[in-house]
């Protein structure tokens, strides 16, 4: 059996797990429970009331993947965090609670992705809270975050090559192979760590990603000095890289100021290759096909960054 697959039918049954001890209450028992969660502000009881609520009845289901429930959980702290540094009823919030908390993010700073996931995981919080008879309350249901008005290709920088070149010359052999993961096989950080030598054909060079984003899964050619990097690992047994999404951006940032690079975050290597493939005459399809986007108008962002066209032509006036 593909030790991959094991690892993800374990994380699915631990989730379905979890909801169960929820959804199998009785129903006043699990309003009862909720109720006493929200009066007491209880954070970790009202996100597993929320996971619970998301796994049984969500779009997802138990295909609700780590990454989507790491950040509705941290989502679901801050509000609770709110609530109780502001003293909000949470079952009997006040009419513009929702706003005002939106508003309160947006002026620590907070950008509009940030919060439009710190809304979504609020909105969660109070699906679940219905969903158990806690309330008939949705703090959030005439919230609005205000409208993002940065061009999304200027969200999506990437690396240019030569700070991919500074990263990788400083980097030691199992950073170089997550940084050519995402850099040159376009991996999403928790696809790269979660990528499991069974699912490498180094010999066919190309790699497997399972779960990935909406639980695909796809084929991806490695780039020849990706198939090295990975050559000179020396192991050939569980995960390639492994390792949890804090700690490798941790080691990133590392990199980063021994490199002398700002640092963009891994979705720029992402970024990275996908205008790289553009720019030299790859089509959209292509790159989208590597990528794994389910939307070509996604991959037609890359255009804005590997289109020097313009540039060139504008240096001449």
């Amino acid at each position: 059996m593909n030790p991959s697959s094991t690892a993800l039918d374990l994380y699915r049954g631990g989730l379905v797990t979890r909801a169960s001890q929820s959804a199998t209450l009785h129903p006043e028992e699990l309003r009862r429970r909720a109720a006493k969660a929200a009066g007491e502000k209880d954070a970790a009881a009202l996100w597993a009331l929320t996971e619970a609520h998301l796994t049984t009845h969500g779009k997802s289901g138990a295909r609700v993947s780590p990454h989507t429930l790491r950040i509705y959980r941290e989502a679901v702290r801050s509000f609770v965090a709110y609530a109780t540094g502001n003293a909000v009823d949470l079952l009997k919030p006040g009419s513009n609670v929702g706003a005002l908390y939106l508003r309160h993010l947006e002026a620590e700073g907070k950008s509009a992705a940030t919060v439009r996931v710190k809304l979504a995981g609020a909105r969660a919080l109070y699906k679940a809270l219905r969903w158990a008879g806690a309330t008939t309350a949705d703090a959030f249901a005439d919230a609005k975050a205000v409208r993002d008005t940065t061009p999304a290709w200027e969200k999506r920088q990437p690396y240019t090559e030569e700070e991919a070149t500074r990263l990788l010359d400083h980097a030691d052999a199992r950073m170089r192979a997550l940084l050519l993961l995402c850099g040159h096989a376009g991996l999403r950080i928790a696809e790269a760590l979660a990528l499991d030598w069974a699912d490498v054909d180094l010999g066919a060079r190309a790699l497997t990603v399972r779960n990935g984003k909406g639980g695909k899964t796809r084929r991806v050619i490695l780039s020849r000095s990706l198939g090295a990097a990975l050559e000179a690992l020396g192991h050939r047994e569980g995960p390639v890289i492994g390792g949890g999404p804090d700690s490798a951006r941790e080691r990133l940032g590392w990199l980063c100021k021994r490199a002398g690079v700002d640092n963009r975050g891994f979705h720029a290597l992402r970024h990275y290759a996908g205008t790289r493939l553009v720019r030299e005459g790859r089509s959209l399809d292509d790159a989208a096909r590597h990528l794994g986007h389910a939307s070509i108008e996604t991959t037609r962002i890359y255009a804005k960054w590997a289109d020097d066209g313009l540039r060139d032509a504008l240096n001449d006036w």
